[in-house]
């Protein structure tokens, strides 16, 4: 079973919990499942399991990406500006697979999921959830 969840994005850079819209499909349609495959479509975007208590976190791991990958310094600007955006959502990657149990997501306390806008803000982001 395949579904595609869409939100919007506000910021140039953040991290977005997506936890509770994939619940809902875990929830809806996965009661036979084992695993949710999830798959952030765009080359600026990336999923990501994070702690979910610290708000700063997501602070943190932005700040870190912008110090490694710093912004202005790649040849893909010269395209058009974004080159460490491509760079940062390669490096954390654009899909997580999570174990399922009886229509449940099988993440820990501290864990949810993040979809990582490393090029907005965006009208629309997709991301396609596959229940297998």
């Amino acid at each position: 079973m395949k579904k595609t969840i869409s939100f919007r994005t506000n910021f140039h850079e953040e991290l977005i919990d997506i936890t509770t819209l994939v619940d809902d499909v875990v929830s809806r349609y996965g009661g036979e499942s084992e695993i949710c495959c999830l798959y952030a479509l765009g080359a600026t975007a990336a999923i990501m399991i994070q702690e979910n208590w610290d708000p700063n976190i997501r602070i943190d791991v932005i700040e870190c990406l912008r110090e490694i990958i710093p912004k202005g310094k790649w040849r893909h600007d010269r395209i058009d500006g974004n080159g460490d955006s491509h760079i940062k959502a390669g490096l954390v990657g654009p899909s997580e697979i999570v174990p399922v149990e009886n229509g449940k997501l099988l993440l820990s306390t501290w864990q949810n999921i993040f979809f990582c806008e490393f090029d907005g803000p965006r009208k629309r982001r997709d991301v396609i959830i596959t229940l297998l």
